[in-house]
């Protein structure tokens, strides 16, 4: 239960606004030299000047705070994110408010701190920064290799011995500090270096294991989007085993630790013998089993005379003479038999004439023998109207009548 202070300005006393303010910032500063508090950041803002003004907050109550330029961030202030400030409380008489001037600020707890690495890395992966089509394939026998870590740190170190140990190679080494406030700037300016100087044909960023506040800054989004960007393939080897940092996503290949980093990025020598070994056997199998397949070849060559390829020739003339003999007797049969046919055509003509005048004289026997006129030579008559119209009812007034020898008119 926090104490009431004893009032110590006595009713009758009159004060400037300006006195009135200064003591207030006086009491404020001196009961509050150094406090804690633990909220919910908002409303952040980095002015020009290079100061940022933000509110940490809770369910009930917000208080304006300030970090002043220089003051060393470890990570990223983002909306949301739960922290711990340690600061002292100050008024503004400006605007008549108070506000935390703040000295150090951290995550509050490992639970907030998975919470927002969590929303970042849904944001990255959203962008296509880990997509596997932008992983690289790691150079075999690389000449040269770039490190970013720290020169003082065991994991350079580690990652040297390795690299002795197994295939040595040329190793450049770009310091960066790999813990606090300016770790995450000077780890990408690294990758930058050795994409920009383009004088390596790996990286790796390395460092050793700690808590997992220490390893934020490999979760950084300036890091992050610098090893999406590498156009050198490069594999993060930060921490241990279980610590998955936001590099690790984004690297072409993710090493357990430095050491696991130096194993992958060259082959042992003993590993190199023995390829070599294997392959020579392979070769020499291979040889050995093309020089018996050559030898059974040739001996299976049977190689002919003169005289018997000249016979085979002969042979081959006499064949298509034969053939090309059926071929014209064959085409000359054919056209003896089209000429006899020929021949026979103008008989063909005269029947076929003599035949069509038949059925000519047979057609004009009918047609005679249908005539209107041979009926009317029988006795019978044709009896028309005026229009020349056929009549057959006495109804009908007559106009003609058609004989077998003329036409008489009756109008």
């Amino acid at each position: 239960m926090l104490q009431k202070p004893e009032p110590f300005v006595k009713p009758d006393m009159i004060f400037s606004v300006s006195d009135a303010s200064a003591l207030l910032k006086k009491v404020v500063e001196t009961a509050f030299p150094e406090i804690r508090i633990r909220g919910e950041l908002s409303q952040i803002t980095r002015a020009t000047s290079g100061h940022m003004y933000m509110t940490i907050k809770d369910a009930n109550a917000a208080i304006n705070a300030i970090i002043w330029r220089g003051t060393p961030v470890a990570f990223k202030l983002e909306e949301g994110t739960e922290v711990i400030i340690t600061g002292r409380f100050t008024t503004y008489p400006a605007r008549s408010n108070y506000q935390i001037i703040i000295n150090s600020i951290e995550m509050a707890g490992v639970g907030a701190i998975l919470k927002m690495l969590e929303m970042r890395k849904q944001k990255l992966a959203a962008e296509g920064l880990f997509d596997t089509s932008r992983k690289k394939t790691l150079p075999r026998f690389p000449q040269t290799i770039g490190v970013v870590t720290s020169p003082t740190g065991a994991a350079f170190q580690d990652i040297q011995n390795r690299l002795r140990e197994r295939f040595p190679v040329h190793v450049l080494l770009y310091p960066a500090t790999v813990q606090g406030a300016t770790a995450a700037n000077e780890v990408a300016a690294g990758i930058e270096y050795f994409n920009r100087m383009n004088n390596v044909d790996v990286i790796i960023v390395a460092r050793g294991g700690g808590a997992l506040e220490d390893l934020l800054p490999f979760s950084e989004e300036i890091v992050v989007r610098a090893a999406a960007a590498s156009h050198i393939p490069l594999i993060s080897g930060v921490g241990h085993e279980p610590d998955w940092m936001l590099i690790d996503f984004a690297a072409d290949v993710r090493a357990p630790t430095p050491t696991g980093a130096a194993e992958m990025v060259v082959p042992t020598k003993l590993s190199l013998i023995q390829e070599l070994d294997n392959l020579s056997h392979r070769l020499n199998t291979a040889f050995i089993s093309q020089i018996g397949q050559i030898k059974r070849s040739l001996s299976n060559i049977n190689i002919k005379s003169p005289k018997q390829i000249l016979m085979e020739q002969h042979q081959r003339i006499d064949d298509l003479s034969r053939t090309m003999s059926l071929i014209i007797g064959t085409k000359v049969q054919s056209a003896h038999q089209k000429i006899e046919l020929l021949s026979r055509f103008p008989n063909i003509l005269e029947n076929r004439f003599y035949t069509l005048n038949q059925s000519i004289n047979h057609i004009g026997q009918m047609l005679n023998s249908l005539s209107y006129k041979n009926v009317l030579a029988r006795g019978f008559a044709i009896v028309r109207n005026q229009d020349n119209q056929i009549i057959s009812t006495i109804a009908e007034t007559p106009a003609s009548i058609e004989f077998a020898d003329g036409i008489k008119k009756l109008i």
